[in-house]
């Protein structure tokens, strides 16, 4: 049985394990590649956002200049009526196309970071005590 890959989006490559290989696997291994993932996953939802904020832009200046060619302060024309349409339903389209896309990543970083928290859990970590001072 196959697990999931991981898919380094930013890189492009792409790692699979199986779930024996997970499981057997030292857990600061684990962490690291979770804490990488989690980075990618980072990066990818910092881009959706700024295609987000692009997406608005072009559905509040498609709006803008529809209104204005509505409401006769730009002369009519039937290229800036087309523009206008097609400013806002590529704005349509692109916000919801890259809004599930950021929901997903940030379901999946949430996921990774439950993942990287039971494993520092499960680490038999020692506490380091103060050291008396030699001079």
């Amino acid at each position: 049985m196959r697990w999931a890959k991981f898919r380094g989006f930013a890189k492009g490559s792409a790692v699979t394990m199986d779930a024996d290989e997970w499981s057997e696997a030292d857990p600061r291994e684990q962490i690291v590649r979770l804490e990488r993932r989690m980075e990618e996953l980072a990066e990818r939802i910092e881009s959706c956002r700024k295609m987000i904020l692009a997406a608005r832009l072009a559905i509040g200046l498609g709006a803008l200049l529809l209104a204005a060619l509505l409401f006769g302060i730009v002369r009519f024309d039937a290229a800036a009526l087309l523009a206008s349409i097609a400013a806002l339903l590529g704005g349509v389209v692109l916000l919801g196309s890259n809004g599930s896309t950021m929901q997903e990543a940030s379901a999946e970083l949430a996921a990774a970071e439950a993942q990287r928290a039971a494993l520092i859990g499960s680490i038999g970590l020692r506490v380091v005590e103060e050291r008396p001072l030699l001079h």
